[in-house]
């Protein structure tokens, strides 16, 4: 019985672990990494139009690798706002290096150690002009703002910022992606909080291990910050490094 279920296992991992993150690899390597930060692209991506030609409020998040080779297991998330009528971005990151917490580092759409961004999560109209001081007032009580309190894994990171300012933010929620390593830490120790998408809850050891069930989200196992799940809504299945895998995307 036990060799059994050892077996079932070692193939559950083989499966679930092992082989996404192998083909991650493979697909990281063949887009390239930058030598170093340095040498970087940080520029503008083009994702976003310029402020002044779009007329209302948004609430963003955006999503990109991560840089070299911790762009095979993990993304990196910011936040981008704008009020109605503003002719500028404000973006908000978390880094690792001095004060956690910055604004306007980089363009509204910046590559991300040369990665392209992607739009997470939008929010457009009245409901982001209502969003916006809410969000902001979040980000002023972050409590792992201070120089030192970055953790790279498993969290406080980029990742643990958004996704705290997102529980925190009456009226914000969002599906974050699986591979934003981090997105589950809440605390050092044991935990529950709700599901950044608000239809959940997570639960969560040290942010290292974990379960999130939600209906958004689905059902999700947090193994050493990364996640393995199914999510019945989109047809989807999230692994490690591959991230979210879902049937309605091959029609688009």
């Amino acid at each position: 019985m036990i060799r059994r279920i050892f077996g079932w296992f070692s193939l559950y991992l083989m499966l679930a672990v092992v082989l996404p993150l192998g083909a991650g690899a493979a697909l990281s390597y063949s887009r390239g990494w930058a030598d170093n930060w340095r040498t970087a692209d940080w520029s503008s991506s083009g994702l976003l139009p310029e402020a002044q030609d779009v007329r209302e409020a948004k609430v963003l998040i955006l999503a990109a690798r991560t840089g070299r080779w911790r762009a095979i297991f993990a993304e990196h998330m910011s936040l981008v706002l704008k009020p109605e009528g503003a002719n500028h971005w404000t973006r908000y990151d978390v880094v690792g290096w001095g004060n956690a917490v910055r604004r306007d580092d980089y363009a509204a759409d910046a590559f991300w150690y040369g990665n392209r961004p992607y739009v997470v999560t939008e929010i457009s109209g009245e409901a982001a002009e209502r969003l916006i001081p809410l969000v902001e007032a979040s980000i002023a009580r972050y409590p792992h703002a201070t120089r030192g309190a970055y953790t790279v894994w498993p969290g406080p990171n980029s990742n643990s910022f958004v996704a705290w300012v997102v529980r925190h933010t009456d009226g914000f929620a969002a599906e974050l992606p699986p591979v934003a390593i981090g997105k589950d830490f809440i605390e050092d120790g044991f935990a529950i909080a709700r599901a950044a998408s608000g239809t959940g809850y997570v639960v969560s050891a040290w942010g290292i291990l974990g379960v999130t069930a939600a209906v958004e989200e689905g059902l999700e196992i947090n193994l050493l910050g990364t996640a393995i799940g199914l999510d019945p809504l989109d047809l989807a299945i999230k692994l490690p490094s591959l991230g979210k895998l879902s049937l309605l995307d091959l029609g688009r």
